[in-house]
């Protein structure tokens, strides 16, 4: 990316709103640690991370078809119940409703990525620092405890009724920032995220930690990072 295009960005940004979950927190590598014990005592012969991966897929699939459906918003955590219901029965895995709901747990004590905390802190020097998760309200404030950094507000899609990246979510997300949409940028390490965002009107950068291609879309990222240093050092640097 250009200076000028860089300078342009800096100049114009106020707002940076974050995704939470596989951006600010390591989602991947959180669980698995957490689920290794807990599949070994299933004697379950299967790889963590791959159980992980599952969980997550299906978590990502049945949250978009409840905001296509578009009959009133289910919350974040009966999502995840189901999606890891369904994972465990896909793994022939005997399990109880306690299992599922402790699993489910587990996302809310997820740790920031090494590299956040530090470019965060950078970062806030220049722009106000705002979470934009798909996660229910009260999973977000439990979470603040693990992640150890205050932002200046955290927004739940709770607020506007659908899960990401529907337009909704961004343009609630603008009204409780009270900025225009084209003075927000956010970031996320998934590009539905900032293909949402950007289709809303904010600007949007890709966090590209596992390296891969973004995808042809009309809806391209205005930065392209590798990890939040990378991003401190392009916008507060």
């Amino acid at each position: 990316m250009s200076a000028s295009a860089i300078d342009i960005l800096k100049r114009e940004v106020k707002v940076l709103t974050f995704d939470q979950y596989g951006t600010v927190v390591d989602m991947q590598s959180g669980l698995t640690e957490a689920v290794t014990p807990f599949l070994q005592e299933k004697n379950w012969p299967g790889e963590p991370h791959r159980f992980v991966t599952w969980w997550r897929r299906t978590h990502y699939e049945d949250s978009m078809i409840d905001a296509l459906c578009d009959r009133g918003h289910t919350p974040y955590r009966e999502i995840g119940h189901r999606a890891v219901s369904h994972v465990m029965q896909r793994a022939g895995i005997d399990y109880t409703q306690d299992d599922v709901k402790w699993l489910v747990s587990q996302i809310e004590t997820l740790r920031p990525f090494p590299d956040v905390i530090e470019a965060l802190h950078k970062l806030h020097t220049r722009y106000r620092l705002v979470i934009l998760s798909n996660g229910d309200r009260d999973m977000l404030e439990r979470a603040k405890a693990y992640i150890g950094y205050d932002f200046d507000l955290t927004i739940s899609v709770q607020e506007a009724g659908y899960f990401k990246p529907h337009y909704a979510t961004y343009q609630r997300a603008a009204e409780l920032i009270g900025e225009e949409r084209s003075s927000i940028m956010h970031v996320a390490n998934h590009a539905f995220d900032c293909i949402g965002a950007k289709a809303f009107g904010m600007r949007t950068a890709f966090i590209d930690r596992r390296k891969r291609p973004y995808g042809e879309t009309p809806h391209q990222p205005d930065l392209i990072v590798g990890n939040f240093a990378e991003l401190a050092d392009a916008l507060a640097g």
